[in-house]
């Protein structure tokens, strides 16, 4: 009997991440399911679970965890819940989460408590909102780390985790960049209806720690991106509180500048941000796939910060005018060269190489913490 692997997306952005290794997991002759949560559930945010589905060969599992408004703790006790019922019935031998979401959280202390073998994808990483809390968290809560980069190995060694249970593999996203998409620029607009040859992509998405004042950055930020006379795809933020103050703002937007979605299909979006002047905003995209990409990006507000290192790659404040626009007006259309940072695209294969060694099932479940420094438990 083959192994089984359970995935847990909640986000159209892990999906993205999760998909490559789901894949190869699948075609390598492993049981592949999916727990599909979060925004993927909620039709404000495009019913993403609709991309999960499309994939062959795989199970999945809807649970609903939340209702428009809910905070984090009430999701995060819903997600444990109702995932917890999940294991039960279906008892996987490997369970994966990814990132810094509460749901990746939840889920990997369901798999602490019952001892259940969790793998983290891209652990290790910095931000500089409570997402970082929640990643380091489940660094420590997962049986094994699968990170993007030595960097990320080097944070998770210093958190007391051992080089046998640390594996780089490089960011799984960029294997779907480093393909064709499959799809060509006219599609996409047509899907889409995007009016624009010249265009930005901006994702601005609510930090959670400056819910106070996420408006106000968003009508600042917004306001630049008017005054420059270029032209955008918005894509929608995700739901994490202070998102409504993000779309109230959006909803105000001259829709000759502006094309808001709410969500788009992952070789889509691939093929809109290759073709894309800029990217704009606090999404990972503009740290992970523009850089890799050569597409110049602008990082705005605190939500990454520290993570990118990219030539390609600025930083402003959202309500800095003057930096914004220079930013838009000298690298509008411009290529860097690639960035090999968080890998090269092939993360599902060194994924599916650790996969197949009998010593990674091996692994003793309890772990214990490893001081590098003083060279033992």
């Amino acid at each position: 009997m083959s192994r089984s692997i359970l995935f847990v997306t909640g986000t159209r952005a892990d999906f993205g991440k999760l998909e490559p290794l789901a894949v190869a997991a699948r075609d390598a002759g492993y049981s592949v399911s999916f727990f599909v949560t979060g925004m993927h559930m909620l039709p404000a945010y495009g019913l993403t679970k609709i991309e999960v589905h499309r994939v062959t060969g795989v199970r999945v599992v809807e649970f609903l965890n939340q209702r428009d408004g809910d905070p984090q703790d009430i999701v995060f006790a819903k997600t444990v819940i109702g995932f917890s019922d999940q294991l039960r019935v279906e008892q996987p031998d490997l369970v994966v989460v990814h990132g810094d979401r509460v749901e990746a959280l939840a889920t990997a202390l369901v798999c602490a408590t019952n001892y259940v073998r969790c793998a983290h994808i891209e652990g290790g990483e910095v931000s500089g909102t409570i997402d970082e809390l929640f990643r380091h968290c489940n660094t420590k809560l997962a049986t094994y780390h699968f990170v993007s980069s030595q960097t990320a190995r080097r944070r998770i060694l210093a958190m007391g985790e051992t080089e046998s249970r640390t594996y780089v593999i490089g960011s799984p996203e960029l294997d779907v960049h480093s393909a064709p998409s499959g799809v060509t620029m006219a599609q996409v607009c047509e899907r889409y209806g995007i009016p624009f040859r010249s265009f930005g992509i901006v994702i601005f998405h609510p930090v959670t720690s400056e819910i106070a004042e996420i408006g106000k950055q968003a009508a600042d930020l917004f306001s630049a991106l008017e005054k420059s006379g270029r032209h955008f795809v918005v894509i929608r933020p995700n739901n994490d509180p202070g998102s409504d103050a993000i779309v109230e703002v959006i909803r105000a937007l001259p829709a000759e500048r502006f094309r808001v979605i709410p969500s788009m299909r992952f070789s889509h979006f691939s093929e809109l941000l290759r073709n894309a002047s800029v990217i704009v905003g606090n999404s990972s995209t503009g740290v992970r796939e523009a850089p890799f990409l050569g597409v110049p990006s602008l990082d705005v507000g605190t939500r990454q910060t520290n993570r990118c290192l990219a030539e390609s790659g600025r930083q402003a404040a959202a309500g800095d005018l003057k930096e914004i626009l220079t930013f838009l007006e000298k690298v509008w259309g411009q290529r860097f060269e690639p960035s090999s940072e968080f890998g090269e695209g092939g993360a599902a294969n060194n994924f599916l190489n650790i996969l197949n060694d009998s010593a990674f099932w091996e692994c003793p479940m309890q772990k214990h913490f490893y001081d590098a420094s003083a060279g033992f438990a």
